[in-house]
C-alpha cells in the first residue's frame, strides 16, 4: 500500500485519505511506523513541531504559522470521537 505523502495534502479529503492511510499502514506492522504507542507517538509529533523550524529552512521553506488551532482539534475530537 503506497501512503499519501504529506506534500501530496491539499484538501480536507486528501487529508482523511493520509490519515487513514497512516493508520493502515500501523495496523499492519509498517517498518516505518516506530512510534505505535499513542504517548510515544504524541511526544515525537511534538518534538519535531519543536524542531521544524530547522526542517524548513534546510527545505528553503517558510515555517507554515496557520492552521496551528485547527489541527489542534482535529487531535482533541480524536481523543473521545467514535
Amino acid at each position: 500500500m503506497a501512503v499519501l505523502s504529506a506534500v501530496d495534502v491539499h484538501s480536507r479529503e486528501d487529508f482523511v485519505r493520509f490519515v487513514r492511510d497512516l493508520s493502515q499502514a500501523a495496523q499492519k506492522g509498517d517498518p516505518r511506523t516506530t512510534n505505535l504507542e499513542l504517548p510515544r507517538y504524541l511526544e515525537a509529533m511534538s518534538a519535531w513541531t519543536s524542531d521544524m523550524p530547522g526542517y524548513f529552512a534546510n527545505e528553503r521553506q517558510p515555517v507554515p504559522e496557520a492552521g496551528w488551532a485547527l489541527f489542534a482539534m482535529i487531535l482533541e475530537a480524536a481523543l473521545t470521537y467514535e
